[in-house]
């Protein structure tokens, strides 16, 4: 039976290279695979899924009014599709994450996600929520803050390194933007090993 999975992580924990991992080693023994990425994020080109150390594949691009399920439908009549790979998943909406739900349960394709948990303000993205409710399969990547904890939570910081506490939910960046770290810095608000303690007054330490 085809699952639907969800493999979550904060940033910089490796999520897009263990995607292209996967769809290369469906491709080496023959299959087909579909792989997907919103296309806001445009920092590598539309169309185009990398990784921080060099790895790349061509993507279908996704909006949120896009039926996932009819796209891969229709691929896979045309020519049989083994697997769906999705990358950046936090950016589908609920509806999409159905969509892939039924991916799974009526054409019999796995399905792989990729994504954030949280936002920059400790929230779920709407992807996120749903893929925690209705996957079959959860699993965390895990990386590291700089002080050696688990990460779980990202800092958004402005030009000068500061945290940015409010602001729209999605901002596309890298690590000019934001910042790995566990829960205790996050509420602190510290982005450096050593740094003094940054502007986050209100939500304590």
């Amino acid at each position: 039976m085809a699952k639907l999975y969800f493999y979550y992580s904060t940033m910089n924990a490796g999520k897009s290279t263990i995607l292209l991992q996967s769809s290369y080693n469906y491709r080496e023994r023959g299959m087909r695979t579909l792989v997907f990425g919103p296309e806001i994020d445009d920092r590598f080109g539309k169309g185009k899924v990398s990784s921080r150390i060099g790895l790349a594949s061509d993507a279908i691009p996704f909006q949120p009014n896009d039926n996932l399920f009819r796209i891969v439908q229709r691929e896979h009549q045309a020519a049989s599709v083994d697997c769906v790979l999705v990358d950046e998943a936090q950016f589908l909406t609920k509806s999409q994450v159905r969509q892939l739900g039924d991916i799974a349960d009526r054409l019999c394709i796995p399905v792989l996600t990729y994504g954030l948990r949280t936002d920059f303000q400790g929230n779920l993205f709407e992807g996120s929520q749903y893929l925690l409710a209705w996957a079959d399969s959860l699993q965390e990547i895990k990386t590291i803050c700089h002080c050696g904890r688990k990460a779980t939570m990202v800092l958004r910081i402005d030009s000068e390194g500061r945290p940015v506490r409010d602001g729209q939910q999605i901002q596309i960046g890298g690590n000019d933007r934001y910042v790995t770290v566990c829960r205790l810095h996050f509420y602190e608000g510290l982005i450096e090993r050593s740094a003094e303690q940054l502007p986050f007054d209100d939500m304590g330490g």
